[in-house]
């Protein structure tokens, strides 16, 4: 009621614009005291499906940008292929993961991702942290950590906990949404050496980056293309599989084939915290 009261006295306002007052009147904030955007967004959504609001129509200038934020990353000489690197992780030299926050870094990452990985880029949604895989003048490859799953029963039967607790708690679960070695790099155990860095440094990363830190890692792997050897290798345990179905926005599905599912803790006590009230800290942009 108090939503179609704002949207009838104050019909000029964008959707941005309505979000925010929303926020703002319904003290809808985050831990940190910032606006839950994000929520609200998907809350309006859901009433306008469901037939009890009417949003006004999306302004033209925030369409463009949205248009503009998902196009595919055009391909250009930076990222052409490169010699064949071959040989062992020894010889290679010092691997490191280099966390980008520079735009034209992000850029670089995406157009790399588009031109070399089966699933190219798509545009991550809410937190994320891109990285590339680099050692002396090598670049090596790409990862992702983006937000969990929403639901996997394979998942949340083996952390143990409710509805309630997930939707709480879902942020402090991180996935592994993209891992890339370039096609031209061939250096035996290099997949699994990263992996083992990416779970030594994704919570001090993130803690930075985000101002929480997260205590499990998730990914999926496709069981037509690979069979998470590197993963196994790095000590990520196998729970299980995906159902192949999902649910992308109310009564509409989408089928894709099942993915095995890893999962791998950055804490001892993930469960626990995960079936509590105990985590804490800005979880929305």
């Amino acid at each position: 009621e108090h939503i179609r009261l704002i949207l009838q006295r104050f019909p000029t306002l964008s959707r941005k614009e309505i979000v925010h007052t929303l926020c703002e009147t319904l003290n809808w904030l985050t831990p940190a005291g910032r606006p839950k955007v994000n929520a609200c967004f998907k809350l309006l959504h859901r009433l306008e499906e469901q037939g009890s609001i009417h949003l006004p129509v999306k302004r033209e200038q925030y369409s463009h940008h949205a248009n503009a934020g998902v196009s595919t990353p055009a391909l250009s000489s930076q990222t052409a292929a490169q010699p064949l690197l071959k040989g062992s992780l020894k010889a290679l030299g010092p691997v490191r993961l280099v966390p980008l926050i520079d735009k034209a870094d992000r850029a670089l990452w995406n157009e790399y991702v588009e031109r070399y990985h089966y699933l190219g880029y798509k545009r991550p949604f809410g937190y994320r942290q891109r990285y590339f895989i680099e050692a002396e003048q090598h670049r090596l490859g790409c990862v992702l950590l983006s937000g969990a799953s929403r639901a996997l029963g394979a998942r949340d039967r083996w952390i143990g906990w409710d509805d309630r607790q997930r939707m709480k708690n879902l942020p402090w679960v991180l996935n592994n949404n993209r891992f890339l070695l370039f096609p031209w790099v061939q250096i035996s155990n290099l997949a699994s050496h990263v992996l083992g860095q990416l779970v030594r440094r994704a919570g001090d990363d993130w803690q930075q980056r985000w101002g929480y830190r997260p205590v499990l890692l998730e990914t999926f792997v496709d069981p037509l293309r690979f069979q998470g050897s590197c993963y196994r290798a790095a000590g990520w345990e196998r729970l299980g599989r995906t159902t192949g179905e999902g649910l992308v926005r109310a009564g509409k599905q989408y089928q894709t084939s099942p993915k095995l599912i890893f999962a791998k803790p950055l804490q001892a006590d993930f469960r626990r915290l995960l079936c509590s009230d105990q985590l804490k800290g800005r979880t929305e942009l």
